[in-house]
């Protein structure tokens, strides 16, 4: 039996080749469209990794620390310390911002914490932790620093003393670890003339500056000046008690809200990056039915090009089912072509991204056989095409 599909293929293989690059390159748009939300979900869970805590207690109501604002005084980390089952409890801030590096800015989040303590970076890859209280620096190796350099947050100069990976944020901001007292300051730092709006406001109201009451308005004015919120206390539970038990009295009794690991995954997945997952998954739709159109079509032209041999292959008596199976085989080879084409240019192009791209193979399986599906519905309008020739179009001159 002549094989219909490696003979026009053979006969047109520049063409064909060329189409199924230019498939591929749309299928490698969409594996890497696949990536970007794999790794945006590889990031908020390696941010949770990264904290090294068993709960996230923060603000009452609130979905903090990172997909809402939370405020907490400073000292509560002490009673919560002293409940059963916890093992640590220490206060943490996160604080998204710019960071200045020479004549640039970098995007980061910082994230201030206590040496020793859960928020901690888990480890480094150059350089050593912090060691003294102020003005040091622990940075991603994402953010381009480098150890000895100085980098600016707010009004004060830091030394980066230490080299870290894969310290990330759940929108994929490297992360530049201060001493905590610091980060207190730089988040809720105000400029110059702000204080000195701040003071003279405070010094005008009789109630705040009373004749009679040496001190009150020193006292006033310097509360003013400094912060005792943080962000977040981040616990360790006992080795083998369960998270949810520990957490369980933090929200009855201290009026606090306590999230386990599960929950807070789940704060992230489904509430943080739902609207980015939906809106990749709307491209992942089109660039779907974008790809059936465009092997639709070129099946279908390629069928209208060969008209004539079909309806001889038809007046010698070959079945439809043999000539429909032909032109399946040619769109499910332009499909192997261009998924290969495409996992390999996605393979290549993913780590230029300047968020992660998480390939999996499982994902990878999945778009084979999507693929593969696409193709094989995409012929069937050619294949209607080749089944309504009439066998007498092959001697009709």
């Amino acid at each position: 039996m002549i094989s219909l599909a490696g003979r026009d293929i053979l006969h047109s293989w520049s063409k064909f080749v060329f189409t199924g690059v230019g498939l591929g390159l749309l299928i490698g748009v969409t594996l890497t469209m696949a990536g970007v939300y794999r790794g945006m979900v590889d990031d908020a869970k390696a941010l949770l990794n990264n904290s090294g805590a068993d709960l996230w207690v923060v603000q009452k109501e609130t979905l903090g620390p990172y997909a809402e604002s939370s405020s907490l005084h400073d000292d509560i980390y002490r009673s919560i310390r002293g409940l059963p089952g916890v093992a640590q409890a220490a206060n943490v801030t996160y604080l998204t911002m710019q960071v200045r590096h020479g004549d640039s800015d970098v995007r980061a989040m910082v994230v201030g914490f206590e040496p020793g303590q859960p928020g901690e970076p888990g480890y480094l890859v150059a350089g050593r932790q912090i060691t003294r209280s102020h003005y040091e620096a622990v940075a991603d190796l994402k953010t381009g620093f480098r150890l000895g350099e100085s980098i600016r947050i707010r009004r004060h100069d830091y030394t980066v003393v230490g080299l870290t990976q894969r310290m990330v944020s759940s929108g994929g901001d490297p992360m530049v670890f201060i001493p905590l007292k610091d980060a207190q300051e730089a988040q809720f730092l105000k400029d110059n003339d702000a204080i000195r709006n701040d003071r003279a406001r405070t010094a005008a109201n009789p109630a705040l500056n009373r004749p009679g009451v040496p001190g009150l308005l020193e006292a006033i004015q310097a509360s003013q000046a400094t912060n005792r919120n943080v962000n977040a206390v981040l616990v360790k539970v006992g080795a083998g008690l369960s998270p949810e038990v520990v957490a369980e009295p933090i929200r009855r009794w201290k009026h606090l809200q306590a999230y386990t690991r599960e929950q807070m995954e789940e704060v992230l997945v489904a509430k943080l990056i739902a609207t980015s997952a939906r809106q990749i998954g709307m491209f992942l739709v089109i660039l779907a039915i974008v790809s059936a159109a465009i092997v639709a079509f070129i099946i279908y032209t390629m069928t209208l090009g060969k008209i004539r041999e079909i309806a001889v292959l038809k007046l010698i008596g070959t079945r439809n089912r043999t000539i429909a199976g032909m032109i399946l085989q040619q769109a499910l080879g332009l499909g192997v072509i261009g998924f290969i084409v495409g996992k390999t240019v996605a393979t290549f192009w993913a780590p230029a991204f300047p968020k992660y791209v998480l390939l999996e193979t499982g994902d990878a399986v999945r778009g084979f056989v999507a693929v593969m599906v696409i193709c094989a519905i995409a012929s069937t309008l050619a294949i209607r095409a080749a089944l309504n020739v009439d066998p007498a179009t092959a001697i009709g001159g």
